[in-house]
């Protein structure tokens, strides 16, 4: 089995982290006005905008507070989706996909605005976040979105290949694109900081319980886990790509309209004060343009948190420490000998079009999923949303596109042939736009 499944991850976040609070599991029946399916960001942001409204709410997880993506994650506050651009969402989804993409633009600083409200230590650090180009003609890709955030008033840089030189600290890149209002968390740390808060303010989160299925019964939303079961006049399923984990009974639909891909997170030992003067000196974080991804940024202790991606037999936490060490040698040659305290690994709930997937449930209640590596930002904000949409907010008032589930066909055998799509990355990668 793999390390997701068992187990807190050996993670950096898991060693550095206090303990969130004590949680008790759900045995017999309870009930609230609004019960969440699951403790990550974005259930645990719906139970406190709920609770500022005066509103009970009760979550029920499987595991613990920030089990799951939510604190396995890099931390990386990144205020875009992965590939959709505004001008992509709002042909989509008309006005409110351009209430979405205010949603998004905005969704940094409500972050770090949150955590700094409720005084929640979380390492964050609003330093932006900058989308270096991998190649001469991936400038474009970083004009594009530039150009198309601008128009919707977020505050972007297109840099030169001269200015992502001076700060980043390496050649390797040749210009690209800054979001001042991006940055980075210990992601761990906000989602215990965040149940901390729901606790205090009188909202009740269930753990080591986890959901196995919901149905409609008497106008209510029944909830029923292995000892207990709880009902609601309102429902969120905030599970995302962990929805199949504990139950293939739970939400099938949602759960096979997401492809859960492996993601591998590695910290290095604490850089000397030296390196730390050239390798990104304003410790922004990073994500460039590559399919396989390379991506960087800072923790607390100047440690480079950064990760990668591995397939095939054999022992990955070794082939993949030495794949990031060579690397990070190569963008950064000035970085010295590179090793690894900490190596852990979570997943990413990847849709096929890259656009987070939205739904109505049946009468008050919501799901969503399809995070495509964008969780923190958009997942805090997703949860303020719902916790309108149970409110009775008006739908023309919400940045909530909904869509009906669609889920993959062949879900299971795409599932395991997933981690071949590295190698049509790498060779997609290696190529020039035309």
């Amino acid at each position: 089995m793999d390390s997701v499944n068992v187990g807190w991850p050996d993670s950096l976040w898991a060693a550095v982290t206090p303990a969130g609070p004590e949680l008790s599991k759900l045995v017999g029946a309870a009930e609230a006005d609004v019960v969440v399916v699951g403790a990550g960001f974005t259930g645990l942001s719906t139970a406190l905008h709920l609770r500022e409204a005066g509103v009970d709410v009760a979550i029920i997880e499987a595991m613990a507070p920030g089990w799951g993506a939510s604190g396995r994650n890099n931390g990386q506050v990144i205020p875009t989706l992965s590939r959709p651009d505004p001008e992509d969402i709002v042909a989509k989804h008309g006005a409110v996909g351009e209430r979405f993409v205010a949603l998004l633009r905005d969704s940094a600083s409500n972050l770090f605005d949150l955590a700094q409200r409720y005084q929640i230590q979380a390492e964050q650090e609003q330093s932006g976040w900058v989308q270096p180009v991998h190649s001469q003609g991936r400038i474009r890709i970083a004009e594009r979105r530039v150009r198309q955030w601008s128009k919707f008033g977020a505050p972007v840089e297109l840099l030169s290949r001269e200015q992502t030189r001076t700060m980043l600290g390496s050649d390797a890149w040749f210009g690209g694109f800054w979001n001042k209002s991006g940055g980075h968390i210990n992601p761990l740390a906000l989602s215990r900081g965040l149940a901390r808060v729901v606790v205090e303010r009188g909202g009740r989160i269930y753990a080591r319980s986890p959901a196995i299925s919901f149905e409609r019964h008497h106008n209510r939303w029944v909830v029923k886990t292995a000892e207990g079961q709880i009902s609601g006049r309102a429902l969120i399923v905030a599970t995302n790509a962990y929805t199949g984990e504990f139950s293939k009974s739970l939400a099938p639909d949602i759960a096979h309209e997401v492809m859960p891909v492996l993601s591998w997170q590695m910290a290095t030992q604490p850089l000397s004060e030296s390196a730390r003067k050239t390798i990104i000196p304003g410790r922004q974080a990073m994500s460039d343009t590559h399919g396989e991804l390379y991506f960087t940024r800072y923790d607390a202790r100047d440690r480079l948190v950064t990760g990668g991606a591995v397939i095939g037999p054999g022992n990955k936490v070794e082939r993949i420490k030495a794949r990031v060490a060579e690397r990070l040698k190569r963008l950064w040659p000035q970085i010295g000998d590179v090793s690894f305290d900490h190596v852990w690994n979570g997943y990413v709930g990847m849709t096929t079009d890259f656009l987070p997937r939205i739904h109505r449930l049946g009468p008050d209640a919501y799901g969503w999923t399809g995070c495509n590596g964008r969780a923190v930002a958009l997942s805090i904000a997703l949860g303020d949303e719902l916790s309108k949409a149970v409110r009775g907010i008006a739908e023309h008032d919400l940045a909530l596109p909904f869509t009906a589930p669609m889920p993959i066909v062949a879900h299971g055998l795409l599932r395991r042939l997933a981690p071949l799509m590295l190698m049509v990355y790498r060779r997609r990668d290696a190529k020039e736009i035309a």
